[in-house]
């Protein structure tokens, strides 16, 4: 573990370092403390030495002043190195999500992910503060107070020796017992949050079906399950307070009963005494903070076990060391399957045979389940074929590196998705170093330019999360716009003009013939006038390929592609 998280304290090293340093000096400071105050009350108080009690006095103010200084560099330090360790590690998780493919995220909900890269690696953060600092601090203080008490009183020592075993015994009950709770807290955790996204995502979709009762109830209940879970987990956990107590208490009225005997009988002294209180208090407390760190690992153990599971995520499409250009704007798939679940029995597309030669424009219809955005999406490797293989200009996707592929291929997928910040920001994803005249003419073809022409700030509106200030055809223009800015062999549309007009759709489509004539064209779509005027049409039905031709073509031999155009067309009448 130790060998694993190390990395993340990359130039924070030093800070992880310091501040155990400066602790051990806090300690070796503060413990001399009592030692002084026993000699001002045996030595300077019993002989009225004046002198005596000013200079001995005098150092323990200059012990507390530095000791009071090297714990507040510590605390510093600790803070400092905690949280660069804690950005380490963020780092490493957000970037290992940024590797996950489709199926990977699929495995993980997005509030789980969310909770990872917040509560849980908080929680490891302020655990690892502890440990460089009061982890480091309390058996140093448990040892050098432990000494000092011995050169005091050794008869004295065995009282907490006793109380020791008990301590211990408590602390591996309670741990034992709270790791199992916590975990099942945390997952309450990622259920909370998973209804707070969804409902926010949704917000719009819950108000238009007056659905917010039901929506509080859900959350209540959730809210209700992670009470009830963090209330079991606490329960455990509260115990050791009272525990560490009763033994500090009781080891405390031990010594003033027993010391205060000797004080009578003359074998020790006031001061002593007073000193040697310090000592086991400093010596318990030391003990009661041990104890707090060990729950606290059992809390942040389970954390830690959910970031491994991220970091430890086998990554479904791996990446290769390759050097192969995309060359060519050629598609084609031979026997291909493919499940998302990897089950040769749940298969969602089967045995693809077609072909698409560099610069053909092919419209891609079928129903609502057919298959036809999971058959797109294995083109530029968002997912894995089960079975066959996928060629980009000649070769297997598999072959090319995906920043290679990725960049060869744009697909605007079925889900629009902007990003926070201006229209022009956004549509710079397709190519950072565009210009603007390449913006103007790459919105010009998707028919945007106009209406972003006609917001005041023009291309720097400002766009809220998700695009929410600009309509659903809006918002697909631009999305069309960013693709097309990238300049790629091979464009995907994914049903991408579905919220436009028939009139939009086809100046779009009358642009893409004309700006795009090298580039292979792919079109799903549910609109039959979306498609008549592709070079081929592919026809898909329950995940197999049905049919292959031109819009004649088929409308004179496919029932499939007939039934839809007549229904579209008796619709349109």
């Amino acid at each position: 573990m130790i060998k694993r998280y190390a990395p993340f304290l990359k130039g924070y090293g030093i800070y992880a370092i310091l501040a155990p340093i400066t602790v051990i000096l806090e300690v070796l400071l503060e413990i001399r403390i009592p030692f002084y105050m026993s000699k001002i009350i045996d030595v300077g108080v019993a002989n009225r030495d004046i002198p005596y009690i000013l200079q001995t006095g005098g150092m323990m103010v200059l012990m507390a002043v530095l000791s009071l200084l090297f714990g507040a560099l510590s605390g510093m330090f600790a803070s400092k190195g905690a949280m660069g360790f804690g950005k380490g590690i963020r780092r490493a998780v957000f970037y290992k999500i940024q590797e996950f493919s489709f199926a990977n995220v699929d495995r993980f909900n997005t509030a789980s992910l969310i909770t990872r890269l917040t509560t849980d690696v908080t929680s490891v953060q302020m655990t690892f503060m502890m440990l460089i600092r009061v982890f480091v601090r309390s058996p140093f203080m448990l040892v050098s107070a432990t000494i000092m008490a011995s050169r005091v009183n050794p008869r004295l020592v065995v009282i907490f020796l006793v109380a020791i075993p008990v301590l211990a015994t408590a602390l591996i009950v309670i741990m034992c017992m709270a790791f199992p709770r916590f975990k099942r807290m945390l997952t309450c955790y990622d259920r909370m949050n998973g209804s707070v996204q969804e409902n926010l995502i949704a917000m719009r979709v819950v108000k238009a079906f007056v659905r917010e009762d039901y929506e509080n109830g859900k959350f209540a209940d959730d809210a209700e399950a992670l009470r009830a879970a963090q209330l079991k987990a606490e329960k455990i956990v509260i115990c050791n307070m009272p525990i560490m107590q009763l033994v500090i208490y009781v080891c405390i009225i031990s010594v003033l009963w027993f010391g205060g005997n000797m004080v009578i009988s003359q074998t020790m002294g006031t001061g002593e005494l007073m000193s040697f209180i310090s000592y086991v208090t400093q010596i318990l407390m030391s003990l009661m903070m041990l104890s707090m760190i060990f729950i606290n690992l059992v809390m942040t153990r389970a954390s830690i076990a959910r970031i491994n599971e991220v970091l430890d995520e086998t990554l479904d499409i791996p990446d290769v060391e390759s050097t192969v250009q995309v060359e060519g704007a050629s598609v084609e798939f031979c026997d291909v399957s493919f499940s998302y679940h990897k089950d040769p029995n749940n298969l969602v597309l089967r045995d693809i045979n077609l072909s698409i030669e560099p610069g053909e424009t092919v419209g891609i219809i079928g129903g609502t389940g057919s298959s036809k955005t999971s058959l797109v999406q294995l083109i530029p490797r968002l997912y894995d074929v089960q079975s066959g293989k996928v060629l980009v200009g000649g070769r297997d996707v598999r072959d090319y590196r995906l920043e290679e592929l990725r960049r060869a291929v744009s697909m605007v997928l079925q889900k629009n998705v902007l990003f926070s910040g201006t229209i022009m920001e956004n549509l710079k994803w397709g190519d950072p170093d565009a210009t603007e005249e390449e913006v103007y003419k790459a919105c010009r073809a998707a028919q945007a330019h106009d209406f972003i022409m006609s917001f005041p700030e023009g291309y720097q509106t400002y766009l809220g999360q998700g695009g929410v200030n600009v309509s659903g055809g809006q918002k697909q223009r631009l999305c069309i716009a960013r693709a097309l800015l990238k300049k790629p062999q091979i464009i995907i549309l994914d049903d991408s003009t579905s919220a436009v007009d028939t009139t939009t759709d086809a100046k779009i489509r009358k642009v893409l013939r004309e700006e795009l004539a090298g580039t292979t064209t792919i079109i799903i779509a549910q609109r039959i006038s979306s498609v008549c005027d592709a070079d081929k049409i592919v026809v898909m039905e329950d995940g197999r390929i049905d049919a292959i031709g031109t819009h004649d073509e088929l409308l004179a031999s496919n029932a499939v592609y007939r039934e839809v155009y007549e229904s579209q067309q008796r619709g349109a009448e």
